[in-house]
């Protein structure tokens, strides 16, 4: 038996995988496999058709041929074999069985028929050997990546230890020199304000929460600037303080340049290294002191049209639960919803479905069974409740973008505005807008709020630290040089808030064992997961 090619052609004839087992021209090849389609009949039941020289022997899938080209003196029985065993590998490569399909594995299919045909004969082999052939895993390779991985992350220990150590050399020599007084005033510095904070925290049971502080880390070492139509220079509490030893690696020479550059109204955008251990601090939630923790978490998807108009809105909550202490496993929680039948709740499979319709009472199948404990720094929690809520009625969408590019002479006059429903008060609201590629950052001409430019990104950044009832609208206008409308998008949007769709509150927590409600707190907030202008 003598397999010449092997070859994977559209029933119009046309050619996309073919792998030759025999030295063969590309004109002969490509001559018998344009044959082959006028060679086929419509109403016949085999599959093999003969001519002078070769045999077809061929298996239909889908909108394409399985096709072998043998010689005449070729068993077909052995060849039908070979046949089925391919037609098994196709669809483990190829997971569309057309044209783009194969094309695209077309590599992977070719290393697939080498591994069943050697030099024209079959080779003894399975699907499962073929696959694990062409795979070719090494173990050697993999202990080999292993160790160059541990390598680097060893290496990367040791850096951020040297580096934490010259952080804390730098400010030990700072209060030394200058008494404490400028350390503790750049641990002042942050832009944006520690009090408005991305999540609520709520106390039950007597007492309030671990602390306001629970949410994202802000980007407070960024420098915002919101220089007005005037063009007056940014404030100096822009820049960081001088003489905190933290530009590492600048010289005297550089500081007075960009001094100089300030002075005369430029905007410089530093890169600011915050203290090591204000970064630690910013970067971790604060840790847990109440007994029990419910976290009620809403993250937020819309797709708002450029032109009005809403194409998405979909909302999914969940519950979660920490406890420190295993004594205070075996409890109950007790909630109320603010009755939104648009919302759709769905409990923990090994939670009591019928106590929490009955009564509203999340309480597990069961009750001599504990609540799993955390360590305080655990923050996912034990997931009690999930809900979700979609819809198309706009008035739900918490804030509206609306962008007017327009074209006047050498320039573009982009102004944007917002505006905010009054379900919730929005906090660290980022709008995002690209802009196409620019030599020098945008004149902005009016904002209500501060900007960035990112020229790295080319995306200009509007944040307003705050949208309550005294400014549940403003609008930004910006000239760039001449650009068309739709590289102004996608817009992205991000915020938080205190309060949820669902308002879902904990009213009780009920102890299985008797006595006295344990303390809790309870964490609300609500974030954007994607939140676009398209």
């Amino acid at each position: 038996m003598v397999v010449l090619a092997a070859s994977i052609v559209s029933k119009s004839g046309k050619i996309l995988v073919s792998r030759q087992f025999v030295d063969m021209s590309r004109i002969r090849i490509e001559g018998l496999l344009a044959a082959f389609p006028k060679l086929v009949g419509t109403g016949k039941q085999h599959t093999y058709v003969e001519t002078e020289n070769v045999r077809y022997v061929y298996q239909p899938i889908e909108a394409l041929y399985l096709l072998l080209v043998t010689n005449k003196q070729s068993n077909i029985l052995e060849d039908l074999e070979t046949l089925r065993l391919l037609s098994k590998l196709v669809p483990e490569y190829s997971y569309s069985l057309d044209e783009d399909g194969i094309c695209k594995t077309a590599f992977e299919l070719l290393f697939a028929f080498d591994e069943v045909i050697s030099l024209g004969h079959k080779e003894n082999v399975t699907v499962a050997q073929v696959k694990q052939y062409c795979e070719m895993e090494s173990h050697e390779e993999k202990l080999h990546k292993l160790v160059v991985q541990s390598k680097i992350n060893e290496t990367k220990d040791v850096m951020k230890r040297k580096a934490s150590e010259i952080d804390k050399s730098k400010i030990e020599k700072n209060r030394g020199d200058k008494g404490g007084f400028m350390s503790l005033q750049s641990m002042g510095s942050g832009r944006i304000e520690s009090s408005f904070s991305d999540m609520s925290i709520s106390s039950g049971g007597g007492g309030f929460g671990s602390g306001s502080g629970f949410g994202l880390a802000t980007t407070d070492v960024e420098t915002f600037s919101s220089k007005s139509k005037a063009g007056r220079p940014p404030s100096s509490a822009n820049a960081p303080p001088k003489g905190l030893g933290m530009q590492l690696g600048k010289s005297q020479r550089t500081n007075q340049f960009l001094e100089s550059l300030k002075a005369e109204g430029e905007v410089i955008l530093e890169d600011v290294k915050p203290i090591a251990g204000q970064s630690r601090a910013a970067a971790a939630a604060p840790p847990l002191t109440d007994p029990i923790t419910l976290t009620v978490e809403e993250k937020i998807n819309v797709s708002l049209k450029r032109d009005g108009g809403m194409s998405n809105f979909d909302v999914q909550g969940t519950l979660s639960l920490q406890i420190l202490n295993q004594e205070d496993g075996l409890i109950q929680v007790q909630i109320e919803t603010g009755g939104n039948p648009g919302i759709l709740f769905k409990t923990h499979p090994n939670m009591n479905k019928e106590l929490f319709t009955h009564e509203n009472i999340l309480g597990l199948k069961d009750p001599n069974r504990p609540f799993p404990t955390g360590q305080a720094g655990d923050a996912a929690g034990v997931g009690l409740l999930k809900w979700r809520m979609q819809s198309a009625d706009e008035s739900m969408v918490p804030l509206t973008i609306n962008c007017w590019p327009s074209v006047s002479g050498n320039e573009t006059y982009v102004s944007i505005e917002y505006e905010a429903s009054t379900m919730f008060d929005l906090r660290n609201v980022v709008i995002s807008v690209p802009l196409p590629a620019l030599r020098e950052a945008p004149s902005v001409r009016q904002i209500d709020g501060e900007w960035r430019y990112d020229s790295r990104n080319s995306v200009l950044e509007w944040t307003i630290l705050l949208i309550d009832n005294s400014n549940r609208s403003g609008s930004m206008e910006f000239v760039v040089p001449p650009a068309d409308s739709s590289s102004f998008f996608p817009i992205s949007v991000r915020f938080s808030a205190t309060s949820t769709y669902s308002d879902l509150k904990v009213v009780n927590i009920i102890p299985l064992r008797g006595g006295a409600p344990p303390k809790f707190s309870q964490r609300t907030v609500l974030i954007t997961e994607n939140y676009q202008v398209v």
